[in-house]
């Protein structure tokens, strides 16, 4: 269901960027927004994972230096189906991780020093278990392509206010514009629901790679209460939509445009999958 919703998303934002780049642009400037939003986008394909992993100051770690978290990754690999991923650990104590990389073969799994410190090994399993579903699912992938239709209709706007509102398609620039304006708004609320989509899929696939929910449902109100009491010393909250539950604590109206769905949300569906397995 999750898959299905999230290709259904996809193909909405599509359509929203044709809509938009004909109003605003014509085919030309369609084409043009899609290749400087695909140039950016690549790079951070290509290269996000060494990005981010010096944002938050990540070092690699060893078998030898972490002969448990080696054990329980390898395990869960091999049920997985997965390569062994490089893992780094963040010099955090709030509990949390991420997953990067742009495929399988060149994957990265991070956590913080909290999340070994303060979870039991059930958790921890459950943790990983989410973030290997990650890679498994190619989200990184997906979140690109999505980002990269996000920014090309976020750029048409500009392209319109550059040629000075001139349009060859007999609407008025006014139109345009606001039509514009309002689409990019629903597509980054449409990147957002796409975003949360791939997170209830990773708490499906990443039950049934550790081989039950329990871990990991316990794990994400355990995220909860820690995020909202141990700050995250480094990083940013751009980067916010990598971890398994938001680390910069949103309240009130920021609830509205988190990429992570909500907790409770998420422990209910985790509950209700108990004894499938």
């Amino acid at each position: 269901m999750n898959i299905l919703k999230t290709g259904m998303l996809m193909a909405v934002l599509t359509i929203l960027l044709g809509i938009v780049g004909q109003l605003a642009g014509g085919q030309q400037g369609l084409i043009m927004a899609l290749v400087i939003a695909g140039g950016m986008n690549f790079v951070m394909y290509w290269f996000s994972d060494k990005m981010v992993l010096a944002m938050y100051r990540a070092q690699p770690v060893t078998e030898a230096q972490a002969p448990d978290l080696y054990r329980m990754t390898r395990n869960l690999c091999q049920r997985a189906g997965l390569p062994m991923p490089k893992l780094y650990i963040l010099p955090e104590m709030q509990p949390n991780a991420f997953a990067t990389g742009r495929n399988p073969n060149n994957a990265v799994v991070a956590v913080t020093q909290g999340l070994l410190q303060l979870m039991d090994t059930a958790e921890v399993e459950g943790v990983i278990a989410h973030e290997l579903a990650h890679i498994k699912n190619r989200d990184m992938l997906t979140m690109t392509i999505a980002a990269t239709i996000v920014g090309a209709i976020s750029f048409l706007p500009r392209l319109l206010l550059f040629s000075g509102g001139r349009n060859d398609r007999g609407v008025h620039p006014g139109i345009v514009l606001a039509v514009s304006i309002l689409s990019v708004f629903a597509a980054i609320l449409l990147q957002m629901a796409i975003s949360r989509a791939r997170e209830y899929e990773a708490d499906r696939v990443g039950a049934e790679i550790a081989g039950h929910p329990n871990g990991l449902a316990s794990a994400l109100l355990r995220l909860e209460q820690a995020s909202q009491r141990i700050p995250m010393e480094h990083g940013s909250p751009a980067t916010a939509h990598l971890f398994i539950a938001n680390p910069f604590s949103a309240k009130g109206m920021m609830n509205m445009f988190s990429t992570h769905p909500p907790i409770a949300e998420r422990v209910k569906r985790l509950k209700a999958m108990v004894g499938a397995y």
